[in-house]
């Protein structure tokens, strides 16, 4: 069954992640699985038990709290989303392995940029020199996935400063663009889906 991309541009992260609910909810079992290429404005998003002293201060940037696996993070324009709407019962796959496949598709598409990134076993997401460049978080209903990754592009970095990344303190962040790498996002998405979608298959 072929994977429906949707580019969804520039979207408040609230309503994408109730449009997600509402269409894990209604999905039936021959349901084409989707990926939704997004951005969002300014944001902070803490995952189901993410405990709020990771942010440090008192911010502007709205917070929201949301259903995703994981601690705190953030989101704004030139960093890519995929939200990865997935069937994992159908693809045979698991939550561990899907959390792989989103590290693998990411550090597959940093090393056609010239980057070395790896994963680490105790920690989701993709590195670059021990600083986070990529992150994972998963929310499973009815054997099916949601939300999904973020991988910093080209956005300004510091407001990761106001929390504990991730739940981890003194954390540090980079992007593609601190590697005097310059693409849009939907240039970026094109490898990523590429290199997931041909993990999926084999």
């Amino acid at each position: 069954m072929q994977t429906i991309i949707r580019n969804q541009g520039l979207q408040d992260y609230y309503i994408m992640w109730q449009s997600m609910l509402q269409f894990t909810q209604m999905r039936e079992c021959n349901t084409a699985d989707e990926i939704w290429i997004v951005e969002h404005p300014s944001v902070y998003t803490l995952g189901l038990n993410a405990k709020t002293e990771h942010l440090l201060s008192q911010t502007t940037i709205p917070v929201v709290k949301s259903d995703r696996g994981g601690q705190i993070t953030y989101h704004a324009p030139g960093q890519l989303i995929l939200y990865t709407l997935f069937d994992i019962e159908r693809l045979h796959i698991n939550i561990r392995q899907l959390v792989t496949l989103l590290e693998q598709a990411m550090i597959t598409t940093l090393a056609q940029y010239g980057l070395m990134a790896s994963s680490k076993i105790d920690a989701p997401g993709v590195y670059i020199n021990n600083k986070k460049i990529g992150s994972i978080g998963l929310r499973i209903k009815k054997g099916c996935s949601y939300h999904g990754l973020s991988l910093n592009n080209s956005l300004d970095l510091s407001p990761f400063n106001e929390i504990n990344t991730c739940g981890f303190k003194g954390l540090e962040v980079t992007k593609l663009e601190d590697f005097n790498i310059n693409i849009k996002n939907n240039e970026l998405a094109i490898p990523v889906i590429h290199a997931l979608l041909t993990a999926i298959k084999k």
